[in-house]
Parts: structure tokens; sequence; C-alpha cells
């Protein structure tokens, strides 16, 4: 659920004016946003106080990477990210869902022919990344979002090429 931007908030990244903030972790910040063409986006910001840590602006390089990777059949579409800016930024559709945990818990266990299909389709993302040598090694209910079209799998912050560690 989104909440409001605080004072220390920065007003846009890149071209895209801030509106809400929809979470945040060890890493950064994720806004709702608004391209110039009325777009609402998720901007995923790094934290300023690890922005200058060449090793974090790595994984957060990775993590763009595997974000296109992905692609938007099971993951957020990739808009826009520069991951050299002063605070590296990623733009990414903004998916219309909750996350599995959320969905399980407001609505109950899901019926076994879902949880069947849900797992198919999470068994094809990880495929797809690994097949790509990408490891996510963060996959849990809050990075797994439930939409219309099927599962989308989010927040690659400490994923990276397999043989690295996180």
């Amino acid at each position: 659920m989104p909440t409001p931007l605080t004072h220390d908030d920065p007003v846009a990244l890149g071209p895209y004016r801030l509106i809400a903030r929809l979470g945040g972790g060890g890493m950064g910040t994720v806004y709702v946003a608004r391209s110039s063409g009325g777009r609402t986006v998720a901007v995923k910001t790094m934290h300023a106080s690890i922005a200058t840590d060449p090793a974090a602006r790595t994984r957060f390089r990775l993590e763009v990477d595997a974000a296109r990777v992905i692609g938007d059949e099971f993951g957020a579409r990739v808009m826009d990210a520069d991951p050299l800016a002063e605070t590296p930024w990623l733009a990414t559709e903004y998916v219309l869902g909750p996350p599995l945990g959320e969905a399980v818990e407001a609505g109950g266990p899901l019926p076994e022919q879902s949880v069947r299909a849900l797992g198919a389709a999470l068994c094809s993302a990880l495929g797809q990344l690994h097949r790509s040598d990408v490891v996510h090694r963060d996959l849990k209910p809050s990075n797994i979002l439930v939409t219309a079209y099927g599962p989308k799998v989010i927040d690659f912050g400490i994923g990276g090429p397999s043989g690295t560690t996180g």
C-alpha cells in the first residue's frame, strides 16, 4: 500500500516525478512515480549512504540486468534505468496486484489448481533466470506479485550471477 512521500524523499528521479512510497529495505526505497507522458511506474533507488560503495553499485547494476532478463512475462517490464546516476535508479512497470503473502492472508489458502498454476509459472520464471546465469536468492511471498495475468517475480536486489554470493 503506497504511503506519502517524506520530507527527505526526492521529488524526481531521472524523468519520473515521485508520487508516493511503495516500500523500502536495506538497499533502497521503491516509489510510485509518473512519466512526463502520464505512465505510472515503480522506481527503485539506492540509499544515498550506500550509493558511494562500488560493490553496492555493482549489485544494483546486476539487479537491473536480472530484471531485464526475466522480462515482462514473469517480472515487471523495465522501462528505464540509470545505474550510473549519483543516486542509481530503476523504473519498471507498476504492477497491479498484491504480494502473494498478502493475497493468501486476505483470501485464505489458494485452491489446488491455482497453486499448481502458480508453481508452474514460478518454475518457468526461475528457469528463464537460471538459463541466463542469474540466481534470485530472495524468492519469498513478498517478492511474488499476484496479477490477473499470473505471478510476477520482483526485487532482484541480492540476486546475481550464479557462483557469486549475495
